[in-house]
């Protein structure tokens, strides 16, 4: 599949509503909580166009971006690199020049991966490279999102800058979501090129979670509803997990 490269361009415009800032807190949060220290080394697997990396960077974290996409990561580093190390790689496939205090992930990247051996595969990499003791937050989209909330939905939205149609589609039987992306976006006025990408997300059970981090060498710390301390609950729409490396 071949992601975000039309949608890079104006995937900022459209994702002006998630709020980074706070995001950005919860997540500097449980890092303060697991003690990784304020000016370790961190790494943002799917960091995408960097808006959380830059906000770790400025909170003090020497960062690492990585990110599949290098439409993605071109727009991430227009206008410079602010001293942020970004890597186009396959976090399954990860390589790094040493080692991490800490890893993150959030925006739902890993429900990207699409299986439990590639969720393991990720585990791997992650583990190989955090530090003694280090941790790895990310968050996921719950199946009950997609059985539930997003499921065979089409959600349009319309705007001077652009407009989109986002349908919808998911198979119960393999928790995976498909999504049929299509964009309108202003060029000059009258004209508007029009970009089509599908994407899919896969759904997993806390208890897949566990079992791909056992055998990775990762120990289960934590779940949470997001942005709470609370643990899931049944109608969670995103929840966070942290796994730490032994030692």
């Amino acid at each position: 599949m071949e992601a975000y490269t039309g949608f890079a361009q104006v995937y900022d415009l459209f994702m002006d509503n998630v709020p980074y800032e706070e995001w950005g807190a919860y997540l500097k949060g449980l890092l303060e909580e697991y003690g990784v220290p304020q000016k370790g080394v961190l790494c943002d697997l799917g960091c995408g166009t960097g808006q959380m990396t830059r906000l770790l960077a400025k909170a003090g974290y020497d960062m690492v971006g990585v990110d599949l996409s290098p439409d993605m990561l071109a727009v991430a580093t227009e206008g410079g690199a602010d001293g942020i190390l970004y890597l186009c790689q396959d976090i399954c496939e990860l390589e790094l020049y040493g080692m991490a205090d800490a890893m993150y992930s959030v925006c739902d990247s890993m429900n990207y991966l699409l299986g439990e051996e590639e969720l393991l595969q990720a585990f791997c990499r992650v583990e190989r490279y955090l530090v003694p003791g280090g941790v790895f937050v990310f968050d996921l989209n719950t199946i009950y999102k997609y059985e539930v909330l997003l499921g065979d939905t089409v959600i349009c939205e319309n705007r001077e800058e652009g407009s989109f149609i986002w349908e919808n589609s998911y198979d119960p039987n393999e928790c995976v979501n498909e999504y049929q992306m299509t964009f309108f976006i202003k060029e000059r006025e009258g004209l508007y090129r029009k970009f089509e990408e599908t994407h899919y997300q896969k759904g997993y059970s806390l208890g897949q979670v566990h079992a791909m981090a056992k055998k990775a060498g990762l120990e289960f710390a934590a779940s949470y509803d997001a942005f709470t301390r609370e643990p899931p609950k049944e109608d969670s729409e995103r929840i966070y997990v942290i796994l730490r490396k032994k030692g």
